[in-house]
């Protein structure tokens, strides 16, 4: 009798999940052929009908974290504030999911004519919070959360002026004078 087919999605995403836990437990360097096969008691050729390789995992493990964040970021309101506090909490609340976003080398297209859709609806939502004509605002934006994103994770900054630093980004980006409570506890 005839094996049935393996539900290939099914197998990816068992796959996907596994190198996110190994990665947030262990970092990017643990996540290999080897140790994946092993985790999923599956042999390497079973991964490699999945994916074709490791860097196909990690910059899959990216779109979804792109998708991830597009629904986190759009499901606040459209204050910049809102989009920055979310898109902020969601880098240190996924710290292997945002490197592999952001910080690991990627197959992944951006800023072109064949960017894949989850980056396009990340970039969208940050772009509704900071529009102009032609979306340079909304990558400033980006550039600067990333480096909030980056150095925070690194423990580069004090960590009882998050709360400041974001109050001067918003005013850096948005030119608003607006108050903020520097002493409103981060969300956690």
């Amino acid at each position: 009798m005839p094996r049935p087919a393996p539900d290939l999605e099914l197998r990816r995403d068992q796959v996907l999940r596994a190198a996110r836990t190994i990665a947030e437990a262990d970092g990017w360097p643990a996540v290999t052929m080897r140790r994946l096969a092993g985790e999923l008691g599956v042999t390497q050729p079973v991964l490699y009908s999945a994916f074709p390789s490791r860097q196909a995992i990690v910059d899959a493990v990216a779109l979804k974290g792109f998708s991830d964040m597009a629904a986190v970021l759009a499901a606040m309101d459209s204050s910049p504030m809102a989009r920055m506090r979310a898109y902020l909490d969601f880098a240190a609340a996924n710290p292997r999911v945002y490197e592999a976003i952001f910080s690991l080398p990627t197959g992944l297209t951006f800023a072109s004519d064949d960017t894949p859709e989850p980056l396009r609806r990340a970039f969208a939502v940050i772009r509704d919070a900071f529009p102009d004509s032609d979306g340079t605002r909304a990558e400033v934006a980006w550039s600067l959360l990333h480096g909030l994103a980056t150095l925070g994770a690194g423990g580069r900054f004090r960590a009882d002026q998050f709360e400041a630093r974001l109050a001067v980004a918003h005013r850096m980006l948005t030119g608003a004078a607006e108050s903020v409570d520097y002493t409103r506890k981060r969300r956690g």
